[in-house]
């Protein structure tokens, strides 16, 4: 839970210091501007009050890292939903409209965190899970859009070391196998999900691995 509150507020914080010209960057997000990427994670928070909010009565079906359906195929950006994000952040035209909404909502996403049983159990997408689990995998969610973030924006800070960590973690798990010691945290989350391409040195040192990535999480 706490791990949730420090990687959603240093995401939030690292998008209020955006100059107004970044918004207009390419993101880490295929086919998406930074502008677009913004605008999702204000959707993103909406899905977490909404989640929060939605109790369930059964048994979890799924936990922190079930909970992530695995593809191989990174996105395109032409999905119908991806489009959809694009025209509503060009909708809000000025990006201080955009941070607004976002620190707006996302505020209210981080105080209803802070505030639920860890033990309750909600249901999002068809799944039942704890809430506690919920949260933590949102922990790799917050990461890997703060890796997107900076992609081409070297002058803003990147994700805390604990969420690279935490999120490694759950990403070796979903493989099945660790990623090779010499691999940073980033470098393992950007090369495992299909951020980037591997070097021909990494893809060695990947072995029987290099022919498994990426895994695409959605």
């Amino acid at each position: 839970m706490d791990l949730f509150s420090h990687t959603w507020a240093a995401l939030r914080t690292a998008v209020a210091g955006l100059a107004d010209e970044d918004f207009a960057r390419p993101s880490g997000c295929a086919g998406w501007l930074v502008r677009d990427l913004v605008c999702h994670l204000v959707i993103d928070a909406q899905d977490v009050l909404i989640t929060l909010v939605t109790p369930a009565e059964s048994e979890p079906t799924r936990d922190a890292v079930t909970y992530w359906n695995v593809a191989t195929e990174p996105p395109t950006g032409d999905d119908p939903l991806d489009a959809l994000i694009v025209r509503l952040a060009a909708a809000y035209e000025e990006p201080r409209l955009l941070t607004f909404h976002l620190d707006d909502v996302g505020s209210a996403a981080g105080r209803a965190a802070v505030l639920a049983d860890p033990e309750l159990r909600v249901e999002t997408q068809g799944q039942v899970l704890t809430a506690g689990d919920y949260l933590s995998a949102y922990v790799l969610e917050w990461t890997l859009h703060h890796l997107d973030l900076v992609a081409h924006l070297p002058h803003v800070t990147g994700p805390p070391a604990e969420g690279l960590a935490r999120t490694r973690e759950m990403l070796e798990k979903i493989a099945g196998t660790a990623f090779p010691t010499s691999f940073s945290d980033a470098d393992a989350l950007l090369v495992g999900t299909g951020r980037r391409a591997p070097t021909d040195a990494e893809r060695a040192e990947l072995g029987e691995l290099a022919s498994r990535i990426p895994f695409v999480l959605g």
